[in-house]
């Protein structure tokens, strides 16, 4: 609800009396329980909304990896038949790529950009709530596909003609179609809002050239969905209507080309990388220098590194059409720009490297996630970089090298810097420490796995293993060190440690859950606006909207230099918040909760539905979208002030001036 601030606090006795909180031209009031989720705008429940979703489907795309890694351990494997292994692989990779990666990090985004800023939410809490539940119902849908005839089986980048209806008759690629449409409105309209929030709601003094790099580099991705997403939903409406209504946009014998699909794929797919990529890099940009006791090594060169990987990321997609006979210029073109977006993520690394030189260093959990990013990453970068080299991209295509990169890039690199932000940013969302011991056998059990996972791809890939392969043979493993047996066999055993590396990380949060160290305000000394507010932090984050003045404002306030030019701590954490709190504003007004985010984005699965089912079905998912956009135009701003639920004692706490 609206909600009025004015310092200093008294507790006075106030009557439960609201006003109706029902009837479609009001604003929800609930402040507790299941509603105050539900109809939510705060950016901070949003942001954990969407992680713990995140984190479920995590689950569920690694469970669908296990099973398919229990396939291939042994020939002739009995686990899977084909089509489930084709529905499986394909639903894996949708589901990490889409459904865990990307929703993480906006949910990441959604929490901690508003705090790093100074500001008190973003610019547009109700499209930040409909972006929530646009991607909840979206995953939902394409999930729903298991128990509608079968799920997707075309591979998540959807090759036609693989992907029409004479090789894939079922409903699976409908719902991935459509369900892929409706994450992407997600998206979209996040990119807008977070955009629109980093552009104009920055504190007073906060200059671009001032923001924490996270800050930086979720701006470069949102700039990135921007561009990118349009190009996938075109593609997706082509397909869908390819599929439903008849038309031959990738037909064959109707004189169309294949080719079209995979430009219009590899245009979105290749800054799609970066999009799950850069919040990692941006997470240990804000880890290394708070373990390592020292400033971010080179602050311009990372800014600048992370803009130019999106800009020069959209030149290289074609890399992988190489096997599809572009013709020499096209190969030639595709191959520098390979060669060259090495050029500013070497930048980050070398920075990165740098920042932890002569530093202080503590290793604690999120310090080895972030370290291992850097190793791991730096592995699968350099196999990277082996397909600017055409002949040997021909060679690799559709082999497991594909899949031993890919992995290191995306597993090594924006999975393990999401574990160092969970680590890292866990004190100041729930208030709690993860335990630490735990904290290091997940790690290991994690970097161990996931070596032995898709180390051994690279050599499986090298000896001609095609990826997509539902079973082998001995007959056609090969002799000796290279024995497709050995190697597969080495990368399942690999994969089921990894597996209890991730279980160790629940069971952690359970732990923690239930008897969990409750946290400092400044756990880690850390440097970066977030952690100049209370753990967790206020409705409104800040008492005050701070003034900023440096780079690291929460640091430099902690610590100043001396006559000597060191660094000395002149004041705590707890002095710098007080100073925020005996300042603060005297009316704070935040945003309203909302029914109708929820209920617009209930409606597009029912259209989604009936564009497979029955063209009515539709309508009536369109008539409940326009109902919740007529009721999301008129209503009001905010609750009333009066409007509120009962406080669960007879005193409630009341501030006034």
């Amino acid at each position: 609800m609206a909600i009025i601030e004015r310092p200093p606090s008294i507790e006075v006795a106030t009557p439960a009396t609201p006003s109706s909180s029902l009837g479609a031209l009001k604003r929800p009031v609930s402040t507790t329980g299941w509603k105050s989720w539900l109809f939510t705008v705060d950016h901070k429940k949003l942001g954990i909304m969407y992680s713990a979703t995140a984190l479920f489907f995590f689950i569920v795309g690694g469970l669908e990896a296990v099973l398919i890694r229990l396939q291939l351990a042994a020939p002739n494997g009995k686990v899977l038949n084909a089509d489930l292994y084709n529905q499986m692989f394909t639903m894996h990779a949708t589901t990490m790529v889409f459904l865990f990666v990307m929703p993480m990090a906006a949910g990441l985004a959604n929490y901690f950009i508003p705090l790093q800023i100074g500001a008190r939410d973003v610019a547009f809490p109700r499209i930040n709530a409909f972006g929530f539940w646009a991607f909840l119902f979206g995953g939902i849908f394409i999930n729903l596909s298991w128990f509608m005839g079968g799920a997707a089986d075309g591979g998540w980048f959807m090759y036609a003609p693989n992907s029409g209806p004479v090789f894939s008759p079922s409903h699976g690629i409908d719902f991935w179609a459509l369900g892929l449409q409706i994450t992407g409105i997600a998206s979209l309209t996040g990119a807008v809002n977070l955009i629109t929030t980093v552009l104009n709601m920055r504190a007073p003094g906060m200059k671009l050239m001032r923001m924490p790099i996270f800050t930086w580099m979720q701006l470069v991705v949102q700039f990135l969905l921007l561009f990118a997403v349009p190009v996938i939903t075109v593609a997706l409406f082509l397909l869908s209507f390819q599929r439903n209504f008849g038309a031959t946009f990738f037909d064959v014998a109707a004189g169309a080309d294949p080719l079209l699909w995979q430009h219009l794929f590899w245009i979105f797919g290749h800054p799609e990388v970066y999009i799950l990529i850069l919040p990692s890099f941006g997470i240990i940009s804000e880890v290394l220098p708070v373990f390592s006791r020292k400033p971010l090594f080179g602050y311009p060169f990372v800014v600048f590194s992370g803009a130019a990987i999106g800009f020069v990321g959209w030149g290289v997609w074609a890399h992988h059409m190489f096997a599809s006979g572009l013709g020499p210029v096209s190969v030639a073109v595709f191959s520098i720009a390979t060669m060259a977006i090495a050029v500013p993520t070497g930048v980050k690394v070398v920075n990165w490297t740098m920042t932890l030189w002569g530093g202080k260093l503590e290793f604690t959990a999120a310090m080895k996630f972030a370290i291992g990013l850097i190793v791991l990453f730096t592995i699968g970068g350099l196999s990277g970089v082996t397909h600017s080299v055409a002949p040997s991209d021909t060679q690799q295509t559709d082999t497991y090298y594909i899949v031993a990169h890919f992995h290191y890039v995306l597993f090594g690199g924006s999975i393990f810097g999401l574990f160092s932000g969970f680590y890292y940013w866990w004190p100041k969302v729930f208030g709690k420490m993860l335990n630490e011991t735990l904290g290091t056998w997940n790690f290991w059990l994690m970097v161990i796995g996931m070596n032995m996972t898709f180390g051994p791809m690279h050599i499986l890939g090298l000896q001609g293993q095609p990826r997509r392969m539902y079973v082998w043979t001995e007959q056609r493993a090969g002799e000796g060190l290279f024995n497709f047996g050995f190697w597969n066999l080495f990368a399942s055993v690999g994969s089921l440690i990894l597996t209890l590396g991730v279980l160790l990380f629940l069971i952690n949060i359970v732990v923690t859950a239930r008897n969990g160290k409750i946290a400092p305000l400044d756990p880690w000394n850390a440097r970066s606006l977030e952690w100049m507010t209370s753990n967790p932090p206020k409705e409104h984050n800040f008492d005050s909207i701070p003034t900023v003045s440096h780079l690291d404002e929460f640091f430099h306030r902690k610590y100043q230099e001396d006559a000597n030019g060191k660094m000395v701590q002149v004041k705590t954490a707890e002095q710098v918040l007080k100073e925020l709190e005996d300042n603060a504003d005297a009316h704070i007004h935040m945003p309203s909760p909302s029914y109708w985010p929820i209920v617009i984005a209930l409606g597009l699965p029912v259209v989604a539905f009936g564009v497979i089912y029955a063209i009515p079905i539709a309508l009536v998912g369109g008539a409940i979208v326009l109902f919740g956009t007529y009721g999301w135009a008129i209503e009001p701003s905010t609750a009333p002030d009066d409007d509120f639920d009962p406080p669960t004692t007879t005193k409630d706490v009341v501030h006034v001036g």
